[in-house]
């Protein structure tokens, strides 16, 4: 297996492109969706994580490429960061009908993309996007507590393990929150101030769309 980040998510791309035993892959063909695998620097420190690509998503191949994705671009730039600085993607590499939320063997199916994605990537923190995310992250690294609710962990700092060492969970409101409700947006550039302990860039980022 090559070394080299970019190779093994490339990989991974492939894989995904080519993964006919999805439950989605007949209706990402159909209507000529594309897989959204991630973008950015894939040396970042920070990680983000949300639940699933969205239309615009799927019709471009860019994760939070839509409105939510503009509040996203906003929240960087309030911490002094791009999405370059950073990366990008979702628990769920194809969309949904309908957006509506990831079963669970669809979840089953493309988890072991996501975990070899942080484990190349190796970021120093995971930023979850929304409920669903954040749930799915902590349970997955043993973080997580019965009746926890985003409501109560957003913009904290929860510790996990990972493979490749500590690992960093931050829950956050997904995006699109803010689009709806003002204080959202309010609470949200409060807790990304929480990230620029983070926010250094392992190397000079590079906008990768993979």
């Amino acid at each position: 297996m090559s070394t080299d980040r970019s190779d093994q998510l490339r990989a991974i791309r492939d894989a995904i492109v080519n993964l006919k035993s999805s439950p989605l892959y007949e209706y990402r063909v159909s209507n000529r969706y594309f897989p959204v695998i991630g973008q950015g620097d894939h040396y970042a420190d920070i990680m983000f994580i949300g639940e699933a690509p969205g239309k615009n998503e799927a019709e471009t191949g860019r994760p939070f490429c839509g409105a939510s994705g503009r509040v996203l671009d906003e929240l960087l730039k309030s911490i002094d960061l791009k999405r370059e600085d950073v990366y990008v993607t979702n628990i769920l590499k194809d969309r949904p009908p309908n957006n509506r939320d990831p079963l669970k063997n669809e979840i089953e199916l493309y988890t072991p993309f996501l975990e070899q994605q942080i484990e190349i990537i190796q970021p120093k923190v995971i930023a979850t996007l929304g409920r669903f995310s954040m749930e799915f992250i902590l349970r997955h690294f043993g973080a997580y507590q019965s009746n926890q609710k985003i409501s109560q962990l957003h913009g904290t700092v929860v510790k996990a393990r990972t493979n490749y060492g500590r690992v960093s969970v931050v829950p956050l409101f997904h995006p699109a929150a803010a689009l709806y409700n003002s204080s959202q947006r309010e609470t949200l550039e409060k807790d990304f101030q929480v990230l620029k302990q983070f926010d250094a860039p392992a190397q000079p980022g590079t906008m990768r769309l993979l």
